[in-house]
């Protein structure tokens, strides 16, 4: 088996990093959510959530460029089009949407779908034995649990 310079598999390397492609893909289309949910939203809970969004948006940038450079870290090349992101991004798009409980639910369907991502990434970078992608999905996935359990709380729904 040959082995890259951080002692992982040169192969499983380029596996992850593939995986950590769909990832970023997916994030960026969350991250192009939660911009537009932050310009839009109306309503009496305006100033409340508009606040909330940008630091959602904020804290999701923060990711796209972690993934990004975990990606180049693991020798791979972070996707950066429009038309890759939507090529392989499972995230719902929303478009306009205005209205504090569909942009909730928004976050909380494309935040599920991250988590599925990201849990297949953990198992693949536990398998090859890559701490650096497992220690960071391990944080991102606690971290979204945790907003997605916050978000359903404020719907009023069960986990």
């Amino acid at each position: 088996m040959k082995m890259n310079s951080l002692g992982l598999s040169t192969e499983k390397s380029l596996e992850l990093s593939n995986d950590l492609n769909t990832l970023l893909a997916n994030f960026q289309t969350y991250y192009q959510n939660l911009r537009g949910i932050h310009w839009n939203i109306k309503g009496k809970r305006f100033f409340d959530l508009h606040v909330k969004f940008e630091e959602l948006y904020t804290d999701a940038n923060m990711k796209v460029d972690m993934v990004a450079e975990r990606i180049l870290t693991l020798g791979g090349v972070p996707q950066h089009t429009f038309n890759d992101y939507i090529e392989n991004s499972k995230v719902p798009v929303g478009k306009n949407v205005t209205r504090d409980e569909e942009a909730i639910r928004l976050i909380v369907d494309s935040l599920t779908e991250l988590l599925v991502i990201e849990r297949k990434i953990l198992d693949a970078s536990d398998v090859a034995n890559d701490e650096g992608t497992n220690s960071m999905m391990s944080d991102f996935i606690t971290e979204q649990e945790k907003t997605v359990w916050m978000m359903k709380a404020w719907l009023a729904e069960e986990i």
